[in-house]
């Protein structure tokens, strides 16, 4: 199975002779499952202190899902990090690797690699051109560290005895040290399984239950009748649920609702309650319907909103929930109705469009049984977990990269 170099390998002539002596198998001091972004970087950091280590990867690429994020030029960090945003059910777990490895730390390799890159708005950063540069980047770095990658490899089960013997459709091999990096159940289509969750339980570990997180609103009846109706619009807004706020734009599709403000209080939202909409965000609407009426009574409410929010939008909810009447004819309540409708909006989601098109999931290895200094297993030495896998989620920008760096490179340095 051994390559000296991070490269796919023919399935057909991946079995090299062994070079132990226990017939067939090969030792690594580490084996890492998952080519994504915390298991490039936990390889990474375990290969510079020496060890042995080999990555096995079930896709015909290492990061796939970083080629795909940021619409293909990867939101690789966020200037804004800081552990108190990221959800948990340990909310303090998070704040020992984030504050080892920050983006400053995560920058400097993307400088020293010289990929041009910009910040967009928030604190989020994208490469300028695209997210091939950052696999790159991680596949040169891995190859400096001698990590070896092995592509199309199938774990099949995972034993503990003398270290790990980990059965693949390649054959067998034992590592010292095995971190799972397989991520969550998000984007199916690219390979994600439930695959670390199944590792924890066999190894004593709870699994906190996993939702879909980052991931679009449907409806049904006649809230869906208006949403397809106004499908490809966008309005911003803060859309807000459970103490949560997020002040970006929504965008109407023919499921329901989505966009940035929509995607980030989904994290936030349980099945049956309901997300408040304020579509015009620090706007004093009240104040300015009342100089309108006085400024210009024979203008419809209609022509009105319509200079403030999208004419498809303020059609649509003329016919439902706005009166269609001049200004000089809306009474004080009429004003505070409208008002009320258009800056605290409720809407009742059916639900999600589930893992399917989810951004990460939400939940995952109980962070209680973990060491939040070297993401070990507490009861089982040897045995980490890193990145999406483990109960630790980050808002929409950058943020759960950002994670994936800070566990990834934490769990390298004890691996």
């Amino acid at each position: 199975m051994h390559s000296s170099h991070p490269v796919a390998h023919d399935p057909g002539a991946a079995k090299t002779p062994p070079h132990h002596n226990d017939p067939g198998l090969e030792r690594y001091d580490v084996v890492v499952i998952g080519a994504g972004a915390a298991g490039l970087m936990c390889a990474i950091e375990a290969g510079k202190r020496g060890r042995r280590v080999l990555i096995l990867e079930h896709a015909d690429k290492a990061g796939k899902k970083i080629l795909i994020s940021g619409g293909g030029r990867c939101n690789f960090t966020n200037l804004h990090t800081t552990p108190d945003v990221y959800q948990s059910q340990n909310r303090s777990f998070c704040v020992s690797a984030l504050t080892r490895y920050r983006p400053q730390d995560f920058i400097a390799l993307v400088e020293k690699h010289h990929i041009p890159y910009h910040e967009k708005k928030l604190g989020q950063l994208f490469c300028n051109g695209s997210a091939r540069e950052i696999v790159r980047m991680l596949l040169d770095e891995a190859e400096a560290a001698n990590v070896t990658i092995q592509l199309y490899c199938r774990v099949t089960t995972i034993r503990r005895g003398d270290g790990f013997l980990i059965e693949t459709n390649m054959g067998p091999v034992v590592a010292d040290s095995l971190a799972i990096a397989t991520g969550g159940l998000s984007i199916p289509q690219m390979g994600a399984t439930g695959f670390a969750y199944g590792v924890a339980r066999q190894f004593g570990l709870n699994v906190v239950p996993t939702r879909p997180g980052l991931v679009p609103f449907t409806s049904r009846g006649q809230a869906l009748e208006l949403f397809r109706r106004l499908a490809g619009v966008s309005i911003p807004c803060t859309a807000s649920c459970n103490d949560a706020s997020f002040t970006e734009n929504l965008l109407f599709t023919h499921k329901g609702i989505s966009g940035p403000a929509i995607l980030q209080v989904s994290s936030h939202w349980q099945e049956g309650e309901q997300v408040h909409i304020d579509l015009l965000p620090g706007f004093d609407l009240p104040a300015h319907l009342k100089e309108q009426q006085a400024a210009r009574p024979k203008a419809d409410l209609k022509t009105i909103l319509s200079a403030l929010l999208p004419r498809r939008f303020v059609e649509a909810m003329g016919e439902t929930s706005l009166p269609d009447r001049a200004m000089n004819q809306l009474s004080p309540k009429d004003i505070s109705t409208v008002a009320h409708r258009l800056k605290d909006w409720s809407i009742s989601p059916d639900g999600t469009e589930g893992y399917r098109t989810a951004e990460v999931t939400l939940g995952g290895v109980d962070t209680t049984g973990l060491s939040s200094k070297t993401l070990g297993a507490s009861g089982m030495p040897g045995l980490f977990f890193v990145g999406e896998a483990v109960d630790v989620t980050g808002p929409l920008g950058g943020y759960n990269f950002q994670w994936a760096w800070a566990s990834g490179y934490c769990a390298g340095q004890y691996v």
